[in-house]
């Protein structure tokens, strides 16, 4: 028996973002029965359920502010090593979702290697580049981020970019990696276009099916809003811009209100957040098209959705959007007039045009990230 023990997602049930879908993923289409997998929960106890035949174990965290997440890892792994210890195991894997426990690593990788346990690290993308940060938690993200490279058995990358940096900027710990995708499913939303929960939602914000270009995403600099918002506002488009994501009136914001004056245009709808999966599936279905700003690197969940239920999915050109998309999207640049152009162009496509590119951007989804595709990766590596 395998023993997996995943360390970094908020828990299962998935409730939040892609670490969290990823895990319900993986543990719901499990086929290995000789794989069991033991998940750390964010819990307001420490007792422990299964769901999706998965081992899960909660771990209350005091509230410590911004290290919150660092502390949660860091008891995981203890509550682990001691569970490993206790009940005897062999053939363990220690999964960690994200570089957040670099400085602490080494003592943890000795105790796991005295048990006969392995290490695995997701490096996710590249936290220590976002702008949210101040120096000094950047260059705590990047020193952690070294270590756990350096002292892990193996690198799990969603991303080739990903996995590319981490062989080149690390080359002198050798690192072993290996690339296994995110993952996304192609398939349509049970609601129906007549569905009063859909009708409400385009009633409140004044929107029409089909006459939208849609944003999901963070709301933060790195994925350039600024740059989507000022240059959809100098195109003539008679269609909306959708923005979903967790708006907040802070410095981000007050900088974007002055720098496009985005408020004066009436196309530009901020329209807050949506957590109904079903909801967000059919709003995602029924856009115009899709802008995707995204730069700061992996294979971003909220792409593989649009690219499985947009038909114009129009990204920003940088290497982990290329490798995602390839010939299934439309990719614009920074220079000043190209994404209005762009915009000009695919709104004077025919039908035709606009079907295949739909089925392009599925057929990304179907043969390189379908979630049967991806979790058979991981039980063939958990496996070997």
């Amino acid at each position: 028996m395998k023993h997996i023990f995943i360390i970094g997602s908020k828990g299962i049930p998935a409730k939040y973002g892609g670490f969290e879908t990823f895990v319900d993923e993986l543990t719901k289409r499990k086929k290995n029965s000789e794989i069991t997998y033991h998940v750390s929960c964010m819990g307001e106890n420490n007792d422990e359920h299964y769901y999706n035949g998965a081992r899960c174990f909660n771990i209350k965290v005091p509230n410590v502010g911004s290290a919150k997440a660092v502390l949660y890892d860091l008891l995981s792994i203890q509550e682990s090593i001691k569970y490993i210890k206790e009940n005897n195991l062999s053939n363990c894997i220690v999964y960690v979702l994200a570089c957040r426990v670099g400085p602490f690593f080494s003592k943890f990788k000795k105790e796991l290697e005295d048990l006969g346990a392995k290490v695995w690290v997701n490096p996710d993308g590249h936290e220590w580049k976002r702008s949210k940060w101040n120096y000094w938690i950047k260059r705590y993200w990047k020193l952690s981020e070294r270590l756990m490279v350096k002292h892990a058995d193996l690198i799990i990358c969603d991303s080739k970019g990903i996995e590319s940096y981490i062989t080149q900027e690390y080359h002198k710990y050798n690192p072993k990696t290996t690339f296994i995708a995110y993952g996304a499913d192609v398939s349509l939303s049970p609601l129906e276009e007549s569905d009063e929960k859909l009708l409400n939602w385009f009633q409140n914000f004044g929107i029409n099916s089909n006459e939208y270009y849609l944003i999901v995403g963070r709301f933060v600099p790195e994925n350039n809003y600024e740059l989507i918002i000022r240059e959809f506002m100098k195109t003539q488009s008679k269609k909306d811009l959708v923005i979903i994501s967790n708006i907040e009136q802070n410095d981000f914001y007050n900088n974007l209100l002055q720098n496009t004056n985005f408020k004066l245009d009436k196309r530009i709808k901020f329209v807050g957040t949506v957590y109904d999966q079903d909801l967000l599936k059919k709003i995602r279905e029924l856009a115009f098209g899709y802008f995707h700003g995204h730069e700061v690197g992996g294979t971003n969940p909220s792409l593989l959705e649009a690219l499985a239920s947009t038909k114009i999915n129009l990204l920003l050109d940088v290497v982990f959007n290329k490798e995602v998309g390839s010939s299934g999207a439309i990719y614009f640049t920074k220079e000043e007039g190209n994404l209005a152009s762009i915009v000009k162009s695919v709104e004077e496509l025919q039908t035709e045009d606009i079907n295949n590119l739909g089925i392009k951007a599925q057929n990304r989804i179907l043969n390189e990230y379908s979630w049967d595709k991806i979790v058979s990766e991981y039980e063939k590596k958990f496996s070997f």
